[in-house]
């Protein structure tokens, strides 16, 4: 199982799911209608380390971070 958690306003409850990949955890989301719109803005991290390959392979107990995007100074 990993965490995946939804930083900033994108308002969601973390959640555990079963994923060998990132491939596979942005399949669950997108099955999520209530992400949608946040899915193709966001950045992604694991285990605190920006992640930019859906490939990465995932160990039991990873943390996901999905990172909207902000602004501010």
């Amino acid at each position: 199982m990993v965490k995946v958690e939804f930083l900033g306003p994108i308002g969601k409850a973390p959640i555990e799911i079963e994923a060998l990949t990132l491939a596979d955890v942005a399949a669950k989301l997108k099955e999520d209608t209530s992400l949608t719109a946040w899915l193709d803005k966001c950045a992604v991290a694991l285990n605190d380390t920006m992640v930019n390959e859906l490939s990465v392979a995932l160990k039991d107990g990873d943390k996901i971070s999905i990172l909207p995007p902000v602004c501010g100074g």
